[in-house]
């Protein structure tokens, strides 16, 4: 029997959620894959690792936040250009998806961990280290950007 906090255990439990998450950030599979990888050797390395799945969670999630805005702050990243390539086919099924993708970094980190991962305001407020009003009015001003993409869109 495994252990449910056992390196293999706490990566089949929460790497697409933390693949997701990465890829909402920087929008391009290969750096969602390597912050992917960076977040669990960081959680590997991690000296009081959480003894419940949701302190685990939350934990990988502010990882993976930290590891993308190290990558999207980098010098090299700031001097690279994307390749045209189109999103995953496992990725490209919505168009409410895609508005997503289009959002600015700020209102895409918001609304996925709000929707996609069903954090509250203020626990949202707590892995960004943000205030909770803060995270109110970027889900707020999120939502009017969504609605404005999506009308007209036939779902």
């Amino acid at each position: 029997m495994e252990d449910i906090f056992s390196p293999d255990a706490v990566f089949n439990e929460y790497s697409d959620m933390v693949y997701r998450l990465a890829f909402a950030r920087v929008k391009n599979k290969y750096d969602a894959e390597d912050i992917l990888q960076e977040t669990f050797v960081r959680f590997m390395k991690c000296k009081n690792k959480p003894t419940d799945s949701e302190h685990t969670k939350a934990l990988l999630i502010k990882i993976t936040v930290n590891c993308s805005k190290s990558l999207l702050t980098s010098a090299w990243f700031k001097k690279t250009a994307p390749i045209d390539e189109n999103i995953p086919y496992e990725m490209k099924e919505s168009d409410t998806l895609s508005a997503v993708l289009s959002l600015p970094l700020k209102y895409r980190t918001v609304i996925h961990l709000h929707y996609y991962c069903g954090f509250s305001v203020n626990e949202i407020s707590d892995i960004l280290s943000s205030k909770p009003s803060t995270v109110k009015s970027r889900l707020l001003r999120a939502r009017g950007l969504l609605k404005n993409k999506l009308e007209g869109v036939e779902f």
